[in-house]
C-alpha cells in the first residue's frame, strides 16, 4: 500500500507499505573512575539543549517532521527509519543524556569513549556474590582487562558526524540532527552492501541489520526481525519530550532477508545454549575449575530442576562492558552468572547451565534456585537508559525461561538485585543495588505479556506499585557525586515517608543502618523505596497519600488521583498468629536442624533484625520449603539438597523480598 498524504508516516522515498562498600554504581566507585568520565560528562547537555534550537518548542510534531526530512534528505524509507529508531530508544532522546553504553539521542548515536573502565558491580563493595556461610567469602579482586580499541557499535555518533558534517555536539543534543545522524549511516550501509537507495522498506533489511553493530549473523537477523515485526505493528507514543510520532502499520511487508548473507558477518555458535529461537545467543563458558589450595571457582555444578526448583530469575547490570564481562566470566577465580545481554542490539551469551549453580545474587538460597541475568551497562552518565533492543531481547529469555521452570512472571520471582535479602544481619549493608531506578519494570512486564493492572477496588486490600515511568521523577542525589543532585530522569519507584507529607522523615531500614541512621535519597539507598510491581498491604489512606505496611513501620507514599503510583490488586497475606506481639523475619528459608543428614553441616536458621509485628499484613509471593544446597568442594560427591519440613512464606517486607515460618504466622486474603 501506497502512503496518502495523510498517513502521518508517508514522506519521499517510503512508497511501500552512596555509601562505602557498595556496587560500582554507589559514589565510590564514580570519584575512582571521575577523571575518565569527566570528558563524557562534560559534553551532557543540559534538559533543555534538546529543544532549544528549535524556534516553537510547543509543537507536538516537530520529532516526527525531522523523521521525514533526513528520510527524504538521505534516502531512506520513512518507515525503516522510524522503525530503528524506536528499537533503539522508543523514540526518546533522554534530554541529551546517554544510555548504559554511551548511545545518545532518538537513534542511539554511540559515543561511548569514556565509558570503559568500570569495575564489574561483583567487584565492589562488602557482599559475597556466592552469599553461603559454610565456604568462606569470595571478595573477586580480579582486575578489568585493560580496555582495548573501541568497537565500531560503540563509535557510530564519530561515523555520523563524518557522514553528515553535523558537529558532535549537534549530534548528541539535538534531536533532529541526531535524527538525520541516524539516517546517514543507514544511507551509508545500504551502499556498503551494494544496493540502491531504494523507495521499498523491503529492500533494506541488510542495512538494518548492519546498523545494530552486530558481528554475528544471528544477531544482526534478530535485530533486523524485530526493526520489521515493529514497522508491520506499527506504534505511536508520545516521548518524553512530548513529541508525539507515529509509525503506521504495514502488516504486509516481507523484507528481502537474503541480503544478510552480503553483510560478511560470522555465523554465531548457538550450540549447547539454553535460548528461545527468537533471540541470539552464543555458548561463553564459565569454568568450572580446581586452583590454589582447597578452592575452586567459578560456580558449583547441579541437578536443576530434578535436585531443586528453580524459582527465581534475578535481572541485575553488569557496570561493565561486553568485551570486559567476557574475559571475567571466563576467569575461574571470579564470580558468574547464568546469562549476558548486551545493550547495543541485545545479543545474549550463556555462560553456566539452568541445571548449574551460579554465584551472582549474594544469597546462597537465592543462587541455588535462581537464574541470573546480566545486562550490559555502566552508569555513563547519572541517567543512564537501556535499549529497546536488549529489553526485548531479555524479555524473550524471561519468558522461555518461566514456561521451561515454571516461573511465575511477577516481582516476587522476578526479581531485581536490589529486591534480594540478606542472607544474615551482618550482610544486609552490603548487598547490592541494582539495575536501579532507572530500570523500566512496567515496559518491561508488558513485554513479558504481564502488564500490572488493577484487579480489586480500594476493598481489595492491596497496592502494587505502579508509577508512570516517564512522569515519576522521583528526585535523588549521589549520581555524580555524594549529595549532588541525580539529573531529572524518569523512575520506577516511589519515595517512602513516616508521615503523609514530604516533609516528613523517611522511613528507616534498621538491617541497613543499625546505628539507626536516616534512609537518605542516595541512587543506591533503598532504605524508604517501593519499587514498580512490587506488592503491599495497605495501612491507611489520607487524602493524595497511601500507607503501606514496610519493614514492621506504615510506610506513607504520594499516590493523587489525577496521577496515581499504585493501583489496586488483592492476594494473599501473612500476619502473626494470635497470642504473639511479632514474629521474626528470614533472608533465606533454610531447613531445620533435624533435617541435615551425617556429614553435611547444620547451617543456621538465624533471623534478621527486623520483627513482623502483630496487627500487620505482608503480601505471600510464594510458599517455599526449608531447603539449602551443600556444596563446598570441587568434588561433586560430598554435595547434597538438605529439605526440611519447615515451611516458609516469601513475602514482601521492605524494598526487598524475606521469608517466614509459616508455623509463626496466618494465611489470610487480603481484605478479611
Amino acid at each position: 500500500m501506497r502512503g496518502s498524504a495523510t498517513d502521518p508516516t508517508s514522506a519521499p522515498g517510503d512508497r511501500h507499505v552512596p555509601r562505602a562498600g557498595r556496587r560500582a554504581r554507589r559514589t565510590a566507585g564514580a570519584v575512582a573512575c571521575a577523571a575518565l568520565l569527566l570528558p563524557l560528562l562534560g559534553t551532557a547537555p543540559s534538559a533543555t539543549a534538546v529543544t532549544s534550537a528549535t524556534p516553537d518548542p510547543s509543537d507536538t510534531s516537530r520529532l516526527q517532521k525531522a523523521f521525514a526530512g533526513a528520510a527524504a534528505e538521505y534516502h531512506v524509507p520513512l518507515s525503516v527509519l522510524l522503525g530503528v529508531s524506536y528499537l533503539q530508544s522508543r523514540w526518546d532522546g533522554h534530554a541529551g543524556a546517554p544510555s548504559v553504553t554511551g548511545g545518545y539521542g532518538p537513534m542511539h548515536l554511540t559515543d561511548a569513549r569514556t565509558a570503559l573502565a568500570r569495575a564489574p558491580h561483583h567487584s565492589d563493595g562488602a557482599e559475597d556474590p556466592r552469599g553461603d556461610d559454610a565456604r568462606p567469602a569470595l571478595h573477586p579482586g580480579t582486575e578489568v582487562p585493560a580496555a582495548s580499541a573501541l568497537p565500531d557499535r560503540l563509535k557510530t555518533l564519530t561515523e555520523a558526524a563524518d557522514l553528515t558534517g553535523i558537529p558532535a555536539e549537534r549530534l548528541r543534543s539535538d534531536a533532529a540532527a541526531n535524527v538525520a545522524g541516524g539516517a546517514a549511516l543507514l544511507a551509508a550501509a545500504q551502499k556498503r552492501l551494494g544496493e540502491p537507495l531504494s523507495a521499498d522498506p523491503a529492500d533494506w533489511y541488510g542495512a538494518v541489520a548492519e546498523f545494530s553493530g552486530a558481528d554475528d549473523r544471528a544477531t544482526a537477523a534478530a535485530y533486523a526481525n524485530d526493526v520489521y515485526s515493529v514497522i508491520r505493528s506499527g506504534e505511536r507514543r508520545t516521548t518524553d519530550a512530548g513529541q508525539r510520532v507515529v509509525l503506521k502499520a504495514r502488516p504486509r511487508l516481507a523484507p528481502d532477508t537474503a541480503q544478510l548473507a552480503r553483510t560478511g558477518l560470522r555465523p554465531a555458535s548457538t550450540a549447547e545454549t539454553e535460548c528461545p529461537s527468537s533471540v541470539s545467543c552464543e555458548w561463553v563458558p564459565a569454568p568450572y575449575e580446581e586452583f590454589g589450595a582447597d578452592d575452586y571457582g567459578n560456580h558449583d555444578l547441579g541437578d536443576r530442576p530434578a535436585s531443586e526448583r528453580i524459582r527465581y530469575i534475578v535481572i541485575h547490570d553488569t557496570e561493565g562492558t561486553w568485551d570486559g564481562v567476557l574475559d571475567l566470566i571466563k576467569d575461574p577465580t571470579y564470580v558468574s552468572w547464568n546469562y549476558t545481554l548486551r545493550s547495543t542490539d541485545g545479543h545474549i551469551a550463556q555462560h553456566v547451565k539452568a541445571k548449574d549453580v551460579a554465584w551472582h545474587a549474594g544469597n546462597w538460597y537465592v543462587n541455588a534456585t535462581s537464574i541470573g541475568l546480566e545486562h550490559e551497562g555502566f552508569l555513563a552518565a547519572p541517567d543512564a537508559w537501556y535499549t529497546e533492543a536488549m529489553y526485548r531481547s531479555s524479555a524473550r529469555l524471561v519468558k522461555y525461561l518461566a514456561q521451561k521452570y515454571d516461573i511465575p512472571l511477577d516481582r516476587q520471582h522476578i526479581l531485581g538485585h536490589d529486591t534480594v535479602p540478606g542472607p544474615t544481619t551482618g550482610t544486609i549493608p552490603g548487598m547490592h543495588t541494582d539495575p536501579g531506578p532507572y530500570w523500566d519494570w512496567r515496559h518491561y512486564f508488558q513485554l513479558l505479556g504481564r502488564p500490572f493492572e488493577p484487579s480489586a477496588g480500594k476493598n481489595g486490600g492491596l497496592v502494587t506499585i505502579r508509577p508512570d515511568y516517564a512522569a515519576n521523577r522521583t528526585e535523588y542525589t549521589g549520581c555524580d557525586a555524594p549529595g549532588e543532585p541525580c539529573a531529572p530522569h524518569g523512575s520506577n519507584e516511589v519515595r517512602l515517608y513516616t508521615r503523609p507529607d514530604t516533609s516528613a522523615p523517611l522511613v528507616k531500614d534498621i538491617g541497613d543502618r543499625p546505628d539507626g541512621g536516616d534512609s537518605t535519597t542516595d541512587v543506591n539507598d533503598v532504605s524508604s523505596r517501593a519499587e514498580t510491581g512490587q506488592q503491599y498491604a495497605v495501612a491507611d489512606r489520607q487524602g493524595d497519600w497511601t500507607a503501606i505496611w514496610y519493614l514492621g513501620q506504615k510506610a506513607w507514599f504520594q499516590n493523587p488521583a489525577k496521577q496515581p503510583t499504585a493501583v489496586n490488586a488483592s492476594g494473599a497475606v501473612v500476619t502473626p498468629k494470635a497470642g504473639v506481639d511479632s514474629v521474626p523475619v528470614y533472608g533465606r528459608a533454610y531447613p531445620e536442624k533435624a533435617a541435615y543428614p551425617a556429614g553435611v553441616p547444620v547451617q543456621s536458621v538465624s533471623p534478621l533484625p527486623y520483627r513482623l509485628p502483630a496487627g500487620q499484613k505482608y503480601v505471600v509471593g510464594d510458599a517455599v520449603p526449608g531447603e539449602y544446597f551443600y556444596a563446598v568442594t570441587f568434588t561433586t560427591d560430598s554435595h547434597r539438597v538438605v529439605v526440611g519440613k519447615d515451611l516458609y512464606y516469601e513475602i514482601q517486607f521492605g524494598h526487598r523480598v524475606a521469608f517466614v515460618r509459616a508455623a509463626d504466622v496466618r494465611l489470610e486474603r487480603s481484605g478479611a
